[in-house]
């Protein structure tokens, strides 16, 4: 809401200036489906050079502006590797961002995740393909049985879905009832609070 969507909406203005951007509800439901390349390009058909000033916009945005964690993740994650969890982030943003966003919000001490998957043009890394999973059971010689996938949109779900991979729903990032109800219907669990989500990873 605070990102993502305002540079959405001044790519338009550049772009496609006598065209309403959707609201905010819509640009998630895009972002669920049918997916933001699959909505620039084939729904907003934008060209390659088109899409290299989205990029570049989209880049102004995310490095000018540090998003805040929802109260209570990081604190969530912090006592969970405590407790000798690992932490992995698989990621629609860039790997340089993530990084910037977890060290900003760490606290006195700097909290990275132990791995990260950033955003990757070739479609074949990005999730919802089963690349980084591949990669992050590799690197620390874990089963799917040994993994949660917590994600609040479809690329989580697929990706969980084709790893045997247990999937959680971070209910906590929207209210928008058709993600709702997907997201119900196709996760293990469904975490309306952050506090939720901790209690579970606790277990």
């Amino acid at each position: 809401a605070t990102i993502h969507y305002p540079a959405h909406v001044e790519v338009l203005r550049q772009l496609r200036p006598g065209q309403k951007p959707v609201s905010l509800e819509g640009w998630f439901l895009k972002n669920f489906h049918p997916g933001i390349i699959e909505y620039l390009t084939d729904e907003l058909l934008f060209n390659e050079e088109e899409l290299q000033v989205e990029y570049e916009v989209w880049r102004t945005f995310t490095t000018n502006r540090v998003p805040h964690f929802y109260p209570g993740f990081m604190e969530a994650l912090i006592e969970y590797r405590k407790r000798g969890g690992l932490i992995a982030v698989v990621s629609h943003s860039e790997k340089s961002l993530i990084e910037r966003d977890y060290a900003h919000a760490g606290g006195n001490g700097v909290f990275m995740p132990d791995i990260v998957f950033g955003w990757d043009y070739d479609k074949s890394k990005r999730k919802p393909s089963l690349y980084p999973i591949r990669e992050i059971v590799k690197a620390f010689s874990l089963e799917p049985g040994d993994m949660l996938i917590v994600d609040d949109l479809k690329p989580g779900v697929l990706m969980g879905k084709a790893a045997r991979i247990a999937v959680a729903a971070a209910g906590w990032a929207h209210s928008i009832g058709q993600i709702r109800e997907f997201m119900r219907e196709n996760c293990t669990a469904y975490f309306e609070k952050v506090g939720e989500f901790a209690e579970f990873i606790m277990q």
